[in-house]
């Protein structure tokens, strides 16, 4: 089913109070968020959550190499290369529902390898579940995903910011590129804008106190924390770490694909 939000068009899921916008034609990004009407995610220029794929976070000045072959992505943060391609496009509907939907791109220019991405949603009343799928029937190339979601540091109603709950066993050392050096460090106070490590699979929690209790979860290891906006914290659970093509690849072929997925579950607290 689709409606018009202040956005984009989107296609509306909906479980029990709990209410999900994804805009296919704008990166099939999250939109909306709404628990009981009250809206998670901060809306305006930077909104929503959006899918980072073929690569998440910084690529350094946008280049890679795979094998032999060296490659330039578009430096669209400079001097490097941020977040990927599959933000900036509009994506197929192939299935939708009540509650479920799920999307695809190919890959193409100015990404060198042809590929495929799917992204699927599966709402509950109590959870989400976003997975992304990078696959090939060619060329193996290296490949990363995650998501970036912007949730709202206060949800209004006068009441109190949110408070962020981790233990991670490592945080990746942030050189002065705003990269990894290479160096895995313990988990520093924030504010942050950072990579971190669990090796037990990424365990998030975002508390804003007597109104809601929201947590992240993913298999992957790999979680940028990123708090140093005002409105909004980041939450980014992701395949890899930052500039992971050169410095982590995990190649895509034709019999391995790449799949992560994440879940925000919730519960009211009031």
């Amino acid at each position: 089913m689709t409606e018009e939000t202040t956005e984009t068009k989107g296609v509306r899921l909906a479980a029990g109070d709990a209410e999900l916008t994804v805009s296919p034609d704008n990166g099939c990004r999250i939109g909306s968020l709404r628990l009981g009407g009250t809206e998670l995610l901060r809306q305006g220029p930077r909104y929503g959550s959006f899918p980072m794929v073929p690569w998440c976070g910084r690529v350094e000045l946008g280049r890679f190499r795979d094998g032999g072959r060296s490659h330039q992505l578009p430096v669209n943060s400079p001097p490097h290369a941020i977040h990927g391609t599959g933000r900036d496009l509009a994506w197929r509907t192939v299935r939708t529902g009540p509650d479920s939907a799920a999307f695809t791109y190919d890959l193409a220019d100015p990404w060198p390898y042809e590929g495929r991405v799917t992204q699927s949603f599966e709402l509950a009343a109590d959870a989400l579940t976003v997975t992304l799928s990078v696959e090939t029937e060619g060329d193996s190339f290296p490949a990363q995903a995650g998501w970036h979601p912007w949730f709202l540091r206060n949800l209004g109603e006068g009441g109190a910011d949110v408070e962020l709950s981790f233990a991670a066993e490592w945080q990746e050392e942030r050189g002065e590129n705003h990269l990894p050096t290479g160096h895995r460090i313990p988990p520093r106070p924030g504010p942050w804008d950072d990579c971190f490590g669990m090796p037990d699979g990424v365990d998030v929690t975002l508390t804003w106190p007597e109104r809601l209790e929201l947590k992240v979860t993913s298999r992957s290891e790999w979680v940028v924390v990123y708090d140093e906006q005002a409105e909004a914290v980041c939450v980014e659970p992701q395949s890899g770490p930052p500039n992971g093509l050169n410095t982590l690849p995990r190649l895509v072929t034709p019999i391995d694909p790449l799949e992560i997925s994440m879940t925000w579950s919730w519960r009211d607290l009031r």
